[in-house]
């Protein structure tokens, strides 16, 4: 596997070569954990979850961290109007997260660092940060010299005047400089803290991931990925006070960042109520479906959500499954093409991934011959699991499938069956006609009349 990712550090596609083929490491940033998770936060844990899965397969370890976020002024103001300890919420919405995930089949990260877990190693950092003058001390709060670091802004492309600018920086007489970073803030009787040399008080935001990653990854990691909302601040942050805190060692040999979901066109926002909440949209969607869509655009690209789309690729589900259905695998060997590892190591082409699976749907049904046609389903069988589809057994995922009523295309069968013996064909072919427009295509044996989803589409 000749695997090419796009850096946005260097802002071009480059071939990836680890630090250690021995031991591979990736660092996703994952959530702060004080709401349940919106599409918008499940697609890096999907579409850098399936890099995890991509990486195993090629090297001997891997080890991938997923950090949680579980102290923050949302969770702590949460807490505070629940008469809780931050705990208690941030555990409640962590295990929502983790379920969601696991529902769309996002790879499980070996290590889950949580902020909490590793204020002594965010406390030493800082000192690092202080003794080899890259941060100081100011008020209790403790501060990163923006200054002190002349390749800051390299990773994002700005300029110092548009990253304030582009920015909301907090005005503070104690800053030296309006861009400089809080590390360490104080904490007041009623906030959550921990005792350090500047007093009792809770960790910034940026130096929680810095600390995590070297505790767990080491001082350079291979790959450091997240949505693109994270490129600035947080990235830039983490990138300059890592490569400072290790005596200008790299910090991540490759940045991966993934696009925007948008809903019908428009950003999420409360204001405008069109948040989705993975935990809604499996109550009301299949999960595969879900992946599907996430999966369904670039990584690199904004992925817009809709419910039509929504729709199509749940038709596009039912016919796969159909043929599987239709013409079970002829074992249980994997057999992945080599043209689908090609797709996914170029970039993590998905969209090109997932049309490789319709093409071997089309060339299943013109297969000929039980033995040529049990293979080609092994194929697509093998393929979808590389991408962490198609693996229901056929029948669990159409009992599950509101799209598809059985009930209701046997009534029409008999309904056209009816008009047939009675002679009435154009009764009889508007029937076929109706069932093509909806997918489903019929098939007449001596039998009686058999349905399948119609691996060419229908409408939908």
């Amino acid at each position: 596997m000749k695997l090419r990712l796009h850096n946005s550090l260097t802002r071009q596609l480059e071939h990836f070569v680890p630090g250690n083929p021995d031991r591979v490491t990736l660092y996703v940033c994952g959530p702060t954990v004080y709401n349940y998770a919106h599409i918008g936060n499940a697609r890096p844990p999907v579409v850098f979850g399936l890099l995890a899965d991509l990486l195993r397969r090629e090297y001997p370890q891997v080890v991938y961290a997923r950090n949680i976020t579980d102290i923050d002024d949302r969770i702590n103001q949460l807490a505070h109007d629940q008469g809780v300890p931050i705990d208690v919420i941030s555990n409640r919405y962590a295990d929502a997260y983790f379920a969601d995930m696991q529902a769309l089949g996002a790879a499980q990260p070996d290590v889950q660092p949580r902020a909490t877990e590793h204020i002594a190693q965010i406390v030493r950092m800082c000192e690092r940060l202080i003794a080899s003058n890259h941060a100081y001390a100011a008020e209790g709060h403790v501060l990163f010299d923006i200054a002190s670091f002349p390749a800051y802004g390299k990773l994002s492309g700005r300029s110092t005047d548009e990253m304030i600018a582009g920015s909301r920086v907090e005005i503070a007489p104690y800053k030296r400089n309006p861009a400089d970073f809080v590390l360490w803030k104080p904490s007041t009787a009623d906030l959550p803290g921990w005792e350090s040399p500047w007093g009792k008080g809770r960790p910034g935001w940026h130096i929680e991931c810095s600390a995590m990653a070297e505790a767990h990854l080491g001082e350079t990691i291979d790959i450091h990925a997240g949505g693109v909302d994270l490129l600035f601040p947080h990235h830039e942050n983490e990138m300059a006070q890592s490569r400072c805190a290790h005596g200008g060692t790299q910090f991540s040999r490759y940045w991966l960042h993934n696009g925007f979901v948008t809903v019908e066109g428009r950003k999420m926002s409360k204001s405008l109520g069109n948040v989705l909440l993975v935990d809604q949209l499996r109550k009301e969607h299949s999960a595969e479906a879900l992946r599907f869509l996430l999966l369904n655009a670039h990584y690199r690209q904004p992925m817009d959500w809709s419910d039509s789309s929504l729709v199509q690729v749940t038709a596009t589900l039912n016919r796969m499954y159909g043929a599987l259905r239709e013409v079970p695998p002829a074992d249980a060997e994997e057999r992945i093409p080599e043209e689908l590892f090609a797709a996914l190591s170029e970039d993590l082409n998905t969209p090109q991934a997932l049309a490789l699976l319709s093409q071997y749907v089309r060339e299943m049904n013109k297969a000929e011959g039980p033995q040529a046609k049990n293979l080609a389903s092994s194929r697509l069988r093998s393929a979808g699991k590389l991408l962490g589809l198609l693996q229901q057994d056929p029948q669990v995922w159409f009992q599950g499938d509101s799209s598809i009523d059985e009930a209701q295309i046997q009534s029409l069968l008999d309904e056209r069956q009816a008009a047939k013996l009675a002679k009435d064909y154009a009764r009889s072919d508007a029937i076929r006609k109706q069932l093509a427009d909806d997918g489903i295509q019929i098939e007449d044996t001596p039998e009686g009349a058999r349905w399948r989803v119609d691996s060419k589409g229908g409408s939908a």
